[in-house]
C-alpha cells in the first residue's frame, strides 16, 4: 500500500516539490491512473526512494525520482529508473521522457551517466488552473 505522506514527505525533503504543483494532487492523479503508478524502494522498512511513471499513449514520462538524502550513493536512483524503464517496456512505450530543470547539472549529469540525453527541444506550457496565474 502506497502512504501518500510519506511520499510526498520524501518528494519534499528531496526538494522535488513547488509551490505551483499540488504534490498531494499529482500523488492521486497517478496512483488512480490506468497508464501511471508510483514506484517504491525501501530500505529498513522506511521509504528510501520513489519515482512516477506513466504513459500518455505515445511516451513514456519519469518524474518525481527522489532518494532520501540519507540513502543517496547507493544506487537506488539507478535502480528506480531501470524499473521504470521495464514499466514502460511492459506497456510498449517507444521512449521515455523527463524533464529537469536546466540548471541542475547534478540531475542532468545523473540521467547522462544512464544513457539519456539532453533533447533539443524546448518545453511550452499553459497554466489551466487560473488561481496558478
Amino acid at each position: 500500500m502506497l502512504d501518500r505522506d510519506a511520499v510526498v514527505a520524501l518528494w519534499e525533503a528531496c526538494g522535488l516539490t513547488r509551490p505551483w504543483n499540488d504534490a498531494n494532487a499529482d500523488f492521486e492523479r497517478a496512483v488512480g491512473g490506468a497508464s501511471s503508478d508510483i514506484l517504491l524502494l525501501e530500505q529498513d522498512e522506511r521509504l528510501a526512494a520513489t519515482v512516477m511513471v506513466g504513459d500518455d499513449g505515445h511516451r513514456g514520462w519519469v518524474y518525481y525520482l527522489g532518494v532520501a538524502p540519507d540513502h543517496r550513493g547507493r544506487g537506488l536512483g539507478r535502480t528506480l529508473m531501470e524499473a521504470a524503464e521495464v514499466w514502460l517496456r511492459e506497456r510498449d512505450a517507444p521512449k521515455i521522457q523527463l524533464m529537469v530543470r536546466d540548471d541542475n547539472e547534478a540531475a542532468i549529469g545523473f540521467y547522462k551517466a544512464l544513457g539519456y540525453e539532453v533533447q533539443p527541444v524546448v518545453t511550452i506550457g499553459k497554466r489551466l488552473d487560473p488561481e496558478s496565474s
